[in-house]
């Protein structure tokens, strides 16, 4: 057992009677005895601490090892409230895989198991193999995460798993969700919600005669359940997916969220976090899968994840030959509001649009953005820069030319719809003529939360904004030569 704390102060050398005045007890130490004992050995050097180990009893030893909030990093932590600041009553903890979802989650209810012997547990997984296989045997399940003095029982023909307090957690499927019509619970974990069935069946109707998805019945007939004990609770784990559910949940007046990414686990080997990064890393799936964002899809959306994916080219097409490059600017109001959306955009000979550069950034004042915008317009070549007046008028012009006075610059004036400004634009990414030179993250989210009843993202579309904006002056048509006519 390795203790890696700093060093902190010295103190004599332990020995015998210091080990033992640590101790305070003869019995195994208990939670609050164990932390004591924890916090005295952070205090040591390690040559300390390793003397000390030497001396304790070997339960003692095993007891300390057992202790999980010294090992466990901040995302794996048990909230205080939810997002409202009262007790929350589901925690959600939507994070990368490997982030350690599984291992917070069965630790969880081992918690709820030690401190009340008659509790009655859900286990839900997306199927009934799932649940045996990850959570209750699998490496971070719930029998891996035993003390070595506990035994826990599991009765895998009956789907119940009994901790040695006494309490028993029950298997559920959400692949048969009136299975969880009727029995009553004091506490649940649902593993990765995200993937519970969508198919319908099992569920009430809604108005139209549609009946609910089995993850929805699952899920309402869960809740209707848990009502037994002073404070029922639920937590959930998952990889995020844009599951109409894990919305739903996620915006529950009571749920407390946990977000992570993969790298945030600091017990992974940096052979295998260095592996998948160059893999997935800015990639849509390593954004979901890895960093754990919910990549969500909006009805009406102009632009959907299967059109963008469609519409991307590998990064070295920004390097290409370009007949033309445009920087499109969306100034912000202040400083403090939203991002001053700088998006470069190129036409190559076939007429064929790409975004091949995103340099939006927060924080910069008017002379700084102007500074990061000609930087942009150099950095790429391009032949002029087109910047939205709303906010600004011609003082955006100013500071534009006050750090290039030679930049050619247009200033155009936004109409009442973003909508109707950017549908052409989404119109030629689904014939081909715009497309992607690469990866563009906060763009295409922008992208997918522009719909036609208005923007559903957070903040403003500053990037789509700039990007319109480019592209619009791409694909005009060029102005004909001044000729003379014979009569």
């Amino acid at each position: 057992m390795s203790f890696l704390f700093p060093r902190r102060r010295l103190i004599p050398f332990p020995d015998r009677i210091y080990t033992k005045a640590l101790l305070r007890t003869d019995a195994l130490p208990n939670r609050r005895e164990s932390r004591h004992l924890l916090t005295e050995l952070a205090l040591l050097s390690r040559g300390q601490r390793r003397a000390v180990i030497r001396l304790l009893p070997a339960p003692v030893v095993r007891a300390l090892a057992d202790e999980w909030w010294w090992r466990a990093h901040g995302g794996q932590e048990e909230p205080e409230a939810g997002g409202d600041g009262t007790p929350w009553n589901v925690w959600a903890i939507v994070a990368g895989r490997g982030f350690g979802k599984t291992r917070a989650g069965a630790e969880w209810v081992w918690a709820r198991a030690r401190e009340d012997g008659s509790a009655r547990i859900a286990l839900v997984g997306a199927t009934i193999d799932e649940v045996e296989r990850v959570m209750v045997t699998g490496e971070s399940g719930l029998l891996a995460c035993a003390r070595g003095h506990e035994r826990a029982l599991w009765r895998a023909n009956k789907g119940i798993l009994h901790f040695p307090s006494g309490a028993e957690a029950h298997a559920f499927s959400a692949e048969r969700p009136e299975k969880l019509r009727g029995p009553q619970h004091h506490h649940a974990w649902c593993d990765e919600l995200a993937k519970w069935p969508s198919g319908r069946g099992g569920g009430h109707s809604h108005a139209g005669g549609a009946r609910e998805s089995k993850a929805d019945s699952a899920w309402n007939n869960l809740m209707l359940g848990l009502r037994l004990g002073e404070r029922p609770r639920a937590i959930v784990t998952t990889t995020p997916k844009p599951a109409p559910l894990l919305r739903r949940v996620l915006d529950l007046p009571g749920c407390a969220v946990t977000r992570g990414r993969t790298a945030e686990n600091p017990h992974l080997p940096g052979t295998f976090r260095s592996a998948v990064e160059a893999m997935f890393g800015g990639t849509r799936l390593g954004r979901q899968e890895l960093d754990g964002i919910l990549l969500e899809e909006f009805e009406g959306a102009l632009w959907t994840r299967a059109l963008i994916e469609s519409a991307r080219d590998p990064a070295s097409a920004a390097a290409q030959e370009h007949e033309r490059v445009v920087v499109g600017v969306d100034p912000p109001a202040s400083s403090h509001g939203d991002a001053c959306g700088i998006i470069v955009c190129a036409r190559d000979r076939e007429g064929v649009c790409r975004v091949v550069g995103d340099h939006s950034a927060r924080g910069f004042s008017p002379e700084g953005w102007a500074r990061r915008v000609c930087q942009a317009a150099e950095l790429h070549g391009a032949g002029r820069v087109v910047a939205e007046k709303n906010m600004g008028g011609e003082l955006i012009a100013s500071n534009l030319r006050a750090v290039d006075a030679n930049l050619p610059v247009d200033l155009v004036h936004a109409g009442p719809s973003k909508a109707a400004r950017a549908e052409p634009i989404a119109l030629r990414f689904e014939t081909g003529r715009a497309r992607l030179a690469g990866h563009f993250p906060d763009l295409e989210d922008q992208l997918c939360a522009l719909t036609w009843s208005g923007y559903q993202g957070p903040g403003s579309p500053d990037r789509v904004d700039a990007m319109v904006w480019a592209m619009t002056e791409l694909f005009k048509k060029p102005r004909p030569d001044p000729r003379i006519s014979s009569l």
